[in-house]
């Protein structure tokens, strides 16, 4: 997922390279998943419905400038749809979206389906 970063996450970066800033996101980083893709400025529409929530995940230190979901992340209890794209928000009382992206492929699912995404699957970088 090279070059997504929303715009907050890109002014965020910028003034944290230059010293102006200590942003970085706050608390836990949580996946979303969305059936309409955003941009770097307007978040996606997240998916609803079934017992779908955002989930927890935690990224590999990174090298040669990637990282990627240390462990498995997984939805289940889906509701039937297709999803396109993730994003990633953080736990803000008011929660900041950082990341989005499409899915390499969309993915159809029925009611009840899970969806997993298994580690090192959700791949950050800035190349």
């Amino acid at each position: 997922m090279a070059d997504n970063l929303t715009d907050t996450a890109e002014n965020s970066t910028l003034n944290w390279l230059t010293g102006n800033s200590t942003t970085a996101p706050t608390g836990q980083l949580t996946v979303a998943l969305v059936t309409a893709l955003g941009s770097d400025s307007a978040a996606g529409t997240e998916v609803t419905g079934g017992s779908y929530a955002r989930q927890d995940v935690d990224f590999t230190t990174a090298s040669g400038g990637a990282a990627s979901n240390a462990a498995d992340v997984v939805f289940s209890g889906m509701p039937a749809g297709t999803v396109v794209g993730l994003e990633i928000w953080d736990s803000a009382g008011s929660p900041v979206r950082w990341w989005h992206a499409p899915l390499s492929a969309s993915k159809t699912l029925e009611a009840g389906d899970e969806l997993r995404f298994a580690a090192g699957d959700i791949d950050l970088s800035l190349g």
